[in-house]
């Protein structure tokens, strides 16, 4: 097993991990039913006394034989493993706490929906899904003709909407709401997070300097480019380098540490494709 490999599963473990403490920690003591199994879950713990745990176990691990006989295997090992993860971090969380960890509602509205959506942005970003109505939308979409999020967020409002059954209170369907918008906003703010990155122009007389310490300390490729200064009428070498955001700091470092009158400018890359970036995805063929 590689290092990649390794670090990817510590991830997913991180990930499921956050996203069990902020149901077991906020969401379901404070009798808050945000969407997806874990809803459900939710809502049949307070209706007749079942774990969540035991329920996402006995409905993932039957999806999963479905899925397989529908679509085959091709949804990976990683989601096995998120799944019956997440099923034994509910189990144990839910065991361990058996009060919310803050009175208000709201608040642990806002924590719960942030922790569970920041816990699912990691592992999605490491190509792990803890199942549920993740893989009853890619089971509905291979045979009909219907975008997954759409179905995912029928879903999650029919789940939320069937807490009134149980608490009788439109107060905690507003908060489920609440709990699944800040939860879609975390998992967008993970995974898209982390893929911003920023374009550098640096314009120095140590442009070469600059250059091969980039290359050799930040392993980023390096392209130099022709200009001119419109007031000196000189030729200037401008150094371009594109990073992702938190590399921006050293890149800084170098280019003050080389020349400190160095002028430089950094704007942000709305989407880089290459080695060492994003893969460019296949676009689909019209039919």
């Amino acid at each position: 097993m590689t290092f990649k490999t390794i670090k990817s599963y510590f991830l997913i473990t991180v990930g499921i991990i956050i996203n069990s403490l902020g149901w077991t920690a906020f969401l379901i003591p404070s009798k808050i039913v945000g969407g997806g199994f874990s809803g459900i879950g939710t809502i049949l713990y307070y209706s007749m006394g079942i774990p969540v745990g035991v329920t996402l176990a006995v409905s993932n691990a039957v999806l999963i034989l479905i899925a397989i006989r529908l679509i085959g295997a091709h949804f990976g090992i990683k989601t096995i493993y998120g799944i019956f993860l997440s099923s034994g971090a509910m189990l144990l969380f839910q065991s361990l706490i058996t009060e919310p960890l803050v009175n208000d509602a709201f608040m642990a509205t806002v924590l719960g929906g942030f922790l569970a959506g920041a816990g699912v942005g990691i592992f999605f970003y490491q190509g792990a899904s803890s199942g549920g109505t993740d893989l009853i939308a890619l089971i509905i979409s291979k045979f009909r003709d219907i975008a997954p999020g759409r179905l995912l967020f029928m879903m999650d409002v029919v789940i939320i909407g069937s807490s009134y059954m149980v608490f009788q209170s439109l107060e905690t369907i507003i908060y489920g709401f609440v709990a699944m918008a800040i939860a879609a906003y975390s998992i967008d703010m993970v995974i898209e997070g982390r893929k911003q990155s920023a374009q550098i122009f640096i314009i120095s007389d140590e442009y070469d300097k600059i250059s091969e310490r980039l290359g050799k300390e930040l392993r980023r490729g390096v392209t130099i480019l022709n200009g001119k200064g419109w007031y000196t009428n000189k030729d200037k070498n401008i150094v371009m380098v594109i990073v992702r955001k938190n590399e921006i700091p050293w890149v800084l470092g170098i280019v003050h540490e080389t020349d400190e009158k160095a002028f430089t400018s950094i704007s942000n890359s709305m989407g880089v494709y290459g080695e060492g970036f994003e893969t460019m995805k296949r676009k689909k063929k019209r039919s």
